[in-house]
């Protein structure tokens, strides 16, 4: 078993096909698929399961993707801080979000970052539930991730960054600058879906005040939420970021009593972290935000 091997397996999980894997990583088909051919030879199992033109992981390659990205992540750390005595000249730092997280904080997060170093390239994923959030860390394809505290488990680390406020997005008109839950009991709600951090802290709030929302559009699209409720499709859930510019669009905007919060923190692996990722929990925990 080598390393390019378990690159071949995971880049053929993360591009779906042995032909997209190849081009990918820059090899011939040929030369991929024999890579994986003499791998599952070694192991005496098959990895995928060939399915027309697509495949499929087999119980024995999804026993290997999560140790081999761990690997590559672990080679790509020892690669990195050798690059550190140059001052992080190059390299990539992947860093994951929850999609309410990738406005704020993460976006200054971010640039403060690339201010500090423009030579390393940021790569952001924005999965759409915090189980999927901490996955990505826990298995390697991210270093570094946004997520709600407190964390499961004791295999990742957090530093706590900031408590990040929810408020309510209302269609124009509304004058109402404070609301409660039980006001808007019976009214219209433009929700994500279930599985998200943010539903799941409106359902919350519904029932504890012993209510359930009304929910009248469910949407995966976040961008088309304020359109939707600028237009009087119902209420909706947001973080202040995305509430100051539905202001700018013309909604109405209310604070919540009591307040609905959600403490946000930086998750890593507590395995040693690349110079890059280093760095970023530097800028992100100087100053709290």
């Amino acid at each position: 078993m080598d390393l390019r091997q378990l690159e071949y397996v995971v880049g053929v999980v993360d591009q779906g096909t042995f032909t997209a894997a190849a081009a990918a990583l820059h090899v011939s088909q040929p030369s991929l698929s024999q890579g994986i051919a003499r791998l599952e030879t070694e192991l005496g199992v098959a990895m995928f399961d060939r399915i027309g033109r697509g495949v499929r992981l087999t119980a024995a390659g999804e026993a290997l993707v999560g140790p081999a990205r761990q690997v590559l992540r672990d080679v790509g750390v020892v690669a990195e801080s050798v690059r550190a005595v140059a001052g992080l000249e190059s390299g990539t730092l992947d860093v994951v979000a929850l999609p309410t997280l990738a406005a704020d904080p993460l976006a200054r997060m971010v640039g403060a970052f690339r201010r500090a170093h423009p030579d390393v390239v940021v790569r952001v994923s924005e999965p759409e539930s915090a189980d999927a959030v901490i996955e990505r860390v826990r298995d390697g394809r991210a270093e570094v991730g946004l997520a709600e505290l407190p964390l499961r488990g004791d295999d990742l680390a957090s530093d706590a960054l900031t408590d990040q406020e929810l408020v309510v997005i209302m269609p124009p008109g509304d004058a109402r600058r404070v609301v409660r839950i039980e006001d808007l009991a019976g009214v219209p709600v433009v929700a994500t879906p279930v599985g998200t951090s943010t539903r799941r802290l409106v359902d919350e709030a519904f029932a504890a005040a012993g209510l359930e929302p009304r929910i009248a559009v469910e949407t995966e699209q976040r961008e088309a939420i304020v359109p939707m409720v600028v237009e009087g499709a119902g209420v909706a859930f947001v973080p202040g970021a995305i509430a100051r510019t539905a202001a700018e669009r013309g909604a109405a905007v209310a604070r919540l009593e009591p307040p609905l919060r959600r403490s946000i923190g930086l998750i890593f692996r507590v395995a040693q972290l690349s110079p890059a990722a280093r760095r970023f929990r530097e800028l992100a925990t100087a100053e709290r935000l």
